[in-house]
This record gives C-alpha cells, structure tokens and sequence, in this order.
C-alpha cells in the first residue's frame, strides 16, 4: 500500500501548480536546453549536454515524486480537530522552559515540513510531543544536545 500523504488544501494548491509548471514550462525549458547542447557536435565530450541531461533526470523525479504525493494524498480538515488540544495543522504557541523564550509553530504533514519557518512535522520528535496535547501542558523532546522542555501556551487552528 502507497504511504498516504496529508497536506493541507493549501499546499494540495501548490503541489497541483507545480505539477503543472513542471510538465509544461520546465519540461520544454529542459528540452530546448538538450536540443542545444546536441547541436554543439560530439556527445562523448559536451559537459553542456551531459548537464542538460542530468536536469532531465531531476526534473522528471520531481514529476514522479509530485504525482505519487498527488496520487495518494489526504486533506487535513480543520474541522475534524478537536480545538482544544494539538492536531495536525494547529498553531501552537509554546514556551522554552529553559530558555523562557516564546516559539509559535505549526504542525504540518511531512510535505509540509519547513522548521526554518516554523512549519514542523507531526512526524518529528518536537511534532509527536505536542499532538494531543491541551493548553498549559508540559511536553519534552529528546535531542541530541539534551531534554528540551517546552509548556504549551496556546493552541489555534
């Protein structure tokens, strides 16, 4: 069985338009790249052609990685959640209990993913701490520099 994805109906958007961009625009950009590098002459020693190729090769296991998300993919509802404690695609608002710094982030489908920005994973050791967790609970994460322990705040969806 296809491992399921959830995506929010956000980035379901993104993913459908990315698909696109790829088949059409990309696809053709990459063709006429290969198209110009053969016109270059001899194969055997064209770096332009060998490139152009190895960008096909990219390209197409971006197609085939999108489409099997696209594929077997499952919406996150918002209404499906219970709102008063963490659920996929809540907002969570969380203090550093060591550091007493507030941290807000969301907990998102692996796809989703993006800790830079907040975005982090229901599969995560952070992400699996918090879900199903109420407001004022306390919840720690093993890390490789130590326990971290965090309070939750406040939950939004």
């Amino acid at each position: 069985m296809a491992k399921e994805f959830k995506l929010s109906a956000e980035r379901l958007e993104e993913l459908k338009q990315e698909l696109n961009y790829l088949k059409t625009v990309r696809e053709k950009e990459v063709a006429d790249q290969i198209k110009e590098a053969r016109s270059f002459g001899d194969l055997s020693e064209n770096s332009e052609y060998d490139e152009a190729k190895n960008e096909q090769g990219k390209l197409y296991s971006r197609i085939a990685e999108v489409e099997n998300i696209l594929a077997n993919y499952v919406v996150i509802e918002e209404h499906e959640s219970d709102p008063n404690s963490v659920r996929l695609g809540s907002t969570v608002k969380v203090l550093d209990l060591e550091f007493e710094e507030e941290e807000t982030y969301q907990v998102v489908g692996s796809q989703e993913a993006d800790p830079m920005n907040g975005r982090i994973s229901e599969d995560s050791p952070f992400g699996k701490a918090l879900l199903g967790c109420a407001v004022g609970a306390e919840v720690q994460v093993e890390a490789p520099a130590g326990v971290l322990r965090y309070r939750i705040l406040e939950i939004q969806k």
